[in-house]
């Protein structure tokens, strides 16, 4: 299989990526991709050479060996693998039609853009890359189910006990290099449930960050009602009139019509009380 194929289309989901999704994409391709690629193949490349039973009765061999194994590890990481990965194309093909209807949107309206940046995980697109992440969880959860399920767990035994027909009777059955393949296997395992862990961190931060937008944009509606419901005009500043009495002790009103008394008044009222002192 191409895998090099693989990583080239795979590689431009960076671009669309957040930070959990980029890390995911490394871990796929260095600690499974590679480590498949590399290693995983050659451990298992001698496996039903050298499963050797106790018997010479033929066929004995091949029917425990069908039994033990049902299906290869080598063959069900590669379907793990290119499950895991084919989610991701989705978010690509979902980003290159929005970008195919912004070209025909901007030669229709004459220069205007239908979206402002076509990879924003916006609207469609968000919901796209969120399914995506919970397919590519799925499917890795699924197989490290059908791996125990098979397999009944994750152990390699040494030793293996087959009674079914054309055996003559219960043999025993041994598999080549058993603890170098159980610790591949764990291996494979382990980094499948930390892919899983990033699959379940990212959509916690996607829906989070949503979250946060909604409330943000929810206050800043409200915020923007009250303050049209609420409008307050500016207070006038009142002006001093002539005889308001505002500066006066006790805020006396004061008779603005009320002439001041003249000088000739003052004396004659002061000549009549004088001459009632006198008599």
């Amino acid at each position: 299989m191409n895998w090099s194929g693989l990583q080239s289309l795979l590689s431009g989901v960076n671009k669309y990526s957040t930070a959990f999704g980029r890390i995911w994409l490394s871990m796929v391709f260095i600690f499974r991709v590679m480590v498949f690629v590399v290693a995983a193949q050659r451990v298992w490349g001698d496996d039903s050479k050298d499963f050797v039973c106790n018997t010479a009765q033929p066929g004995c061999n091949n029917v425990c060996y069908d039994h033990i194994f049902p299906i290869s590890h080598i063959r069900l990481w590669a379907l793990q693998l290119i499950f895991v990965t084919c989610p991701s194309l989705m978010v690509v093909a979902h980003v290159k039609m929005r970008e195919k209807k912004d070209m025909k949107y901007t030669a229709s309206h004459k220069g205007a853009h239908l979206y402002a940046h076509p990879g924003k995980k916006r609207g469609g697109l968000w919901w796209t890359y969120l399914v995506s992440l919970i397919f590519k969880a799925s499917f890795d959860a699924g197989f490290l189910y059908i791996l125990y399920y098979v397999y009944d767990g994750y152990d390699m035994p040494r030793l293996s006990k087959c009674s079914l027909e054309p055996c003559p009777n219960t043999v025993d059955c041994y598999i080549s290099r058993p603890t170098e393949k159980k610790i591949f296997t764990i291996f494979m395992v382990v980094s499948s449930a930390m892919c899983i862990l990033m699959c379940i961190c990212e959509m916690v931060y996607l829906i989070c960050k949503q979250i946060q937008k909604f409330i943000k944009k929810k206050y800043n509606a409200d915020r923007k009602l009250f303050a049209e419901n609420h409008e307050m005009t500016p207070l006038a500043v009142p002006s001093r009139r002539r005889g308001c009495g505002c500066d006066r002790p006790g805020n006396a009103p004061i008779d603005v019509d009320r002439q001041p008394d003249s000088p000739s008044s003052v004396s004659a009222f002061t000549a009549a009380l004088l001459k009632s002192f006198q008599k």
